[in-house]
């Protein structure tokens, strides 16, 4: 099992995740965020820390998309160790419908 990083990210991107995960395992897109699935230890000590409840378990239904995403673009983008502040309109993304087909970014973060 590992954690996964959701659609609810996009545009949220908090990273109070980050701040607590013991072995680094986030990378930082333009607009989310991703676990990398092979760095995960499963400990989930991440999945409380989400202010919008965007990190799930592989284990829950229907998230093999998010599994490949994940793994995708964990290796594409850069690692980021350190919490920085959310996007100033996050909170009215949360929870917004449609937010992968809508603004979905390929493009990497700044990482650390």
């Amino acid at each position: 099992m590992t954690y996964v990083v959701t659609d609810n990210c996009i545009k949220c991107k908090y990273m109070d995740c980050v701040e607590v995960c013991p072995v680094d395992c986030f990378y930082e897109g333009e607009n989310m965020l991703v676990i990398h699935p092979d760095e995960c230890i499963d400990c989930g000590v991440c999945e409380p820390e989400c202010p919008a409840d965007a990190i799930k378990p592989d284990t829950e239904p229907g998230l093999d998309k998010w599994l490949q995403i994940n793994s995708e673009y964990a290796d594409k983008w850069p690692n980021i160790t350190a919490k920085k502040e959310p996007p100033a309109d996050a909170a009215e993304f949360d929870g917004a419908p449609g937010k992968f087909e809508k603004y979905f970014s390929t493009e990497p973060g700044a990482g650390d």
